[in-house]
């Protein structure tokens, strides 16, 4: 115990820094290795691991000369969470880690990314067969954003300009139990939901493929993104592709459901997601350092818009729908970057009901209880119908085969 604290002494020491006007690779990936280490042992909800964690993450941000934004004069949010392990529940604390730029703004952006992942395999979620008591280190999901968070603290305390917008930056947990610290978050602000002109999101983007580019969610949340992003983009020589929707399987949802724009950046699923094998060695810093260039741009432009951006519903008729009201699942892990019509399946969890039909990674759900998929909320919108126990009939394209199997809730 006396290693693991001098470990966290020496990492946040190493925080005492100048202004700084770019991002450092190394100082990305000195965050990632320490938060995917097995010193945190997966960073579980409400577990000593997240405690840990969010320790870390508050006393870079007291470093940083942020000011304690969360409850009773801390830096920390507590809330309580009901956790099933092995078929029992438990009532926990789990906790948001929250600082505050205060530039003396009525206006304030949250800027924000969860830090909780799946711990020792004993919460649910885990693709890695045989998986309790290993550790689940969540290198991209989502140490990657926790450390996007941190140094967007850094940059904008140490950047030596008053803003013309006050910053909120977040650490959640309780993400990967279905958003539950940004939901109670946005139930028990902190400061007043309407002074938050925006929110930004990141969840995994430690996997930057130049080829594939990056995924930027909630375009259509407010008209501001096309006019802020694209130049930016084009100057890095950034490819990158659209979801118009403010829902998501992330916490800029429980945000734009309290009508709030917000913006996710997103560098892809991939075969390593809520796997133990998600490590640390596999994050591109060079890449999360360009993608994080991109966003301190976009931060900058909107704070320096003559008006705050304004609040689109994104055409999404299914906005009042999360995670979290689901009764059933599938099991499965939607491919987000699919822009085809259906349900693309990027991962499917181990006796699950999408496994127990036979549904596998690859495959697109076209059909599902008589209804047709198109997109993610069709799928929502059936998940929100049924109960457990019910058996409906879904219907898949494995390549060009179509196949249609049995699947009970």
């Amino acid at each position: 115990m006396k290693k693991i604290f001098l470990l966290l002494a020496f990492f946040v020491t190493s925080y005492e820094w100048s202004a700084a006007q770019t991002f450092s690779a190394s100082e990305i990936k000195k965050n990632v290795d320490l938060l995917a280490s097995d010193t945190f042992e997966g960073r579980g909800t409400a577990t000593l691991g997240e405690i840990k964690a969010a320790n870390y993450l508050a006393d870079i941000f007291k470093s940083a000369g942020l000011k304690a934004a969360g409850t009773n004069g801390s830096y920390f949010q507590p809330f309580q969470v009901t956790i099933g392990i092995d078929g029992f529940p438990h009532q926990m604390t789990a906790r948001n880690v929250i600082g505050f730029l205060d530039n003396g703004a009525e206006k304030t952006i949250v800027v924000g990314g969860h830090y909780d992942h799946l711990g020792k395999g004993y919460q649910s979620g885990s693709l890695s067969p045989d998986s309790k008591n290993l550790i689940h280190n969540g290198a991209d999901d989502n140490a990657s954003g926790t450390t996007g968070v941190i140094e967007l603290a850094k940059y904008f305390a140490g950047n030596s300009v008053k803003e013309k917008h006050n910053f909120l930056f977040i650490g959640f947990s309780g993400e990967e139990l279905g958003l539950l610290g940004s939901k109670y978050y946005t139930e028990s602000p902190t400061i007043p939901l309407k002074s938050i002109s925006a929110m930004i999101n990141m969840d995994m983007i430690g996997r930057y493929n130049a080829d594939k580019g990056l995924i930027i969610s909630g375009w259509g949340t407010s008209s501001a993104w096309g006019k802020i992003i694209p130049d930016l983009a084009k100057k890095q020589h950034m490819k990158y592709t659209i979801d118009s929707s403010g829902v998501g399987a992330s916490d800029h949802t429980s945000f734009y459901l309290k009508d709030i724009p917000v913006l996710q950046f997103f560098t892809g699923t991939h075969s390593d997601y809520h796997k133990i094998s998600d490590d640390s060695d596999k994050i591109n810093a060079e890449g999360e350092a360009s993608i994080l260039k991109l966003i301190a741009g976009v931060l900058e432009k909107l704070d320096n818009e003559k008006d705050d951006p304004g609040f689109l519903t994104a055409g999404n008729p299914h906005a009042g729908a999360t995670t979290s009201n689901f009764k059933v699942t599938l099991g499965v892990m939607p491919d987000y970057s699919f822009s085809g019509k259906g349900l693309k399946i990027d991962a499917v969890s181990k006796a699950r009901p999408a496994e127990i039909a036979g549904i596998q990674a690859g495959d697109v759900i076209t059909k599902l209880a008589g209804k047709t998929i198109n997109t993610i909320y069709d799928y929502m919108d059936v998940l929100g119908e049924h109960e457990k126990g019910q058996q409906v009939e879904a219907e898949f394209l494995r390549g060009t085969e179509r196949k249609v199997v049995k699947v009970t809730f």
